[in-house]
């Protein structure tokens, strides 16, 4: 395994989420000491097992806090900027706070800068989302030019908020609505994900001011990440087809209520696919194989069969 950052203080923003922990296990194996920079340290605690004693500090930091940003990063050799949300304020958050996290990153003197975008960041898109994510990576290049920027697709893994979501939904309904069923999407195993940034920051010179998307080896739609879902928790289920209008209409009307199926934000996003563009440079640059999905989600979709891991087994 490659120890090239034996030592060195890496700080991450966000660490104790969903990318975060497995991004701070993969540079943990790696050698590096971690500054895990979270508004509330209480919710990143579950990393300070995965280390040894002291490879691991706590700081409690907002990225939309430019003095709470520069306390967290002072002394890093390296930043990372996994914060974002999917509903809300995405210009405070995924634009000012990127900058704020950019801009202390340079004046604090570190060597790299990685941070985490999406498929689909683009500053003249149709959603807002997508409009933030890339006036985001125009606002961390300004402030740090060498700053490497992963783009990944959706992103799966045991505690995701996609996969478990319709799997959950496929267990308790029969008949199941869904929503952009033809958008295709590249789907990503978060572990993948943190290995190509531990790779990043390990040779930062080979990556610097570079942008990367990141997909899993199959592009998949929708309708049939539903349908195989079910496949793997055993569910015989049928799928209805929400129309385009209907969508909309849903949307529209839904949107703003807590709990909506979806917003008007998330159905222009599923008016365009979210797979790696043509020609961009992905996984293989650093040198990380994509896992398919099947061959990961055995270990956690149990939960979701008819009567849990000691039920009959799912559909081969």
């Amino acid at each position: 395994m490659d120890m090239n950052l034996d030592g060195r203080l890496i700080c991450i923003f966000g660490g104790g989420g969903f990318v975060g922990r497995y991004i701070a296990q993969a540079l943990l194996e790696r050698g590096a000491r971690l500054r895990i920079a979270e508004r509330n340290i209480k919710n990143a605690m579950h990393i300070k097992p995965l280390g040894n004693l002291g490879q691991t500090q706590f700081v409690s930091a907002d990225v939309t806090k430019p003095d709470s940003v520069a306390r967290a990063v002072r002394d890093c050799d390296a930043v990372i900027n996994l914060v974002g949300v999917l509903k809300g304020d995405f210009v405070r958050v995924h634009v000012d706070g990127a900058r704020n996290v950019a801009e202390a990153a340079a004046a604090a003197g570190c060597r790299s800068l990685l941070h985490l975008s999406a498929i689909g960041a683009d500053s003249a898109s149709p959603s807002l989302y997508g409009r933030s994510k890339g006036d985001g990576e125009k606002a961390v290049l300004q402030a740090f030019a060498d700053a490497i920027i992963l783009r990944p697709s959706i992103i799966f893994g045991r505690e995701d908020q996609f996969i478990n979501r319709f799997a959950a939904m496929i267990a308790m309904l029969p008949v199941v609505p869904v929503i952009g069923s033809t958008t295709k999407f590249q789907p990503i195993f978060v572990g993948d994900v943190a290995d190509a940034a531990a790779e990043a920051l390990s040779h930062p010179e080979l990556y610097a001011g570079q942008t990367f998307e990141l997909g899993g080896p199959e592009i998949i739609s929708m309708g049939d990440i539903n349908r195989r879902i079910a496949n793997m928790t055993g569910r015989d289920r049928s799928f209805v087809d929400v129309p385009d209008f209907a969508a909309k209409m849903m949307a529209s009307l839904l949107g703003p209520l807590p709990g909506a199926p979806i917003t008007a934000d998330q159905y222009k996003m599923l008016q365009k696919d979210n797979i790696v563009a043509p020609g961009a440079r992905g996984l293989d640059a650093f040198g990380v194989a994509p896992t398919p999905l099947a061959a990961v989600a055995s270990g956690w979709m149990e939960k979701y069969t008819a009567h849990g891991r000691f039920g009959a087994r799912a559909k081969a």
